[in-house]
């Protein structure tokens, strides 16, 4: 029996391997572009974020969406890196009042 090969931590793979939160995931279109829209339950949320919508702090446990550019290629427009190093965490309320 030869030895199991361990995953290398997601910490050390690329950002594109790396795994998501669970959560239901959709598309969504806004003026500024399109983007993956992620929802987080309050038991997958298990620590503090700043919602860059209302600059307060996302508690643990509370639910929310983490959102990122679909085409990463808007990021290299402005500047920005790959498009799940853009995740970001906000209050659903906060990014909907956003549209």
């Amino acid at each position: 029996m030869s030895p199991r090969k361990r995953r290398p931590s997601k910490h050390t793979r690329p950002v594109s391997d790396r795994p998501l939160m669970g959560g239901h995931q959709l598309r969504e279109s806004h003026a500024d572009g399109d983007w993956i829209v992620r929802q987080v339950s309050g038991s997958a949320s298990t620590k503090a974020y700043r919602c860059p919508g209302c600059d307060q702090q996302i508690l643990p446990a509370t639910p929310h969406v983490v959102v990122w550019p679909e085409n990463p290629s808007l990021l290299a427009a402005i500047g920005g890196g790959q498009s799940l190093d853009e995740r970001r965490h906000w209050h659903t309320a906060c990014w909907q009042r956003r549209r």
